[in-house]
């Protein structure tokens, strides 16, 4: 199983998926870590960018982690298959860790207005803790 976690600098977990270029892909197999790469798109294959109806560098994976998405972009992962997760983690490593374990904590995605910013991202009493598929 494949999963992507927004990483735009490399090093923390993104926000706002849909304007993400550099996706941090973790093989699993046998709920144990096999691979790690980093998968970086031009701005047109952003979500925000392509065609919804075109074949998209994430096409295979399964679970997507990042920090928020709109309704939007949820929608069209559910339509590629891809489960949509957002996390107050920002360490990619400790939240693909905590989601095999079944202790990730997630939080409610953006409801945002295509800008996504100035939002309360989603703490509070609608956070639960959810684990694999």
């Amino acid at each position: 199983m494949k999963i992507a976690v927004t990483s735009q600098n490399r090093k923390t977990i993104t926000n706002h998926a849909g304007k993400c270029r550099k996706f941090w892909i973790y093989e699993v197999e046998d709920n144990s870590v096999q691979g790690k790469q980093l998968l970086e798109i031009p701005l047109s294959q952003s979500f925000h960018e392509s065609d919804h109806n075109a074949p998209h560098p994430l096409d295979g994976v399964k679970l997507l982690i990042s920090g928020g998405h709109g309704q939007g972009l949820q929608h069209r992962l559910q339509r590629m298959g891809i489960v949509a997760l957002a996390t107050a983690e920002t360490d990619p490593d400790k939240a693909v860790a905590a989601w095999l374990a079944g202790k990730l904590i997630e939080k409610s995605p953006d409801a945002h207005d295509g800008q996504g910013h100035g939002q309360g991202h989603g703490h509070g009493p609608s956070s639960q803790v959810i684990g694999p598929l």
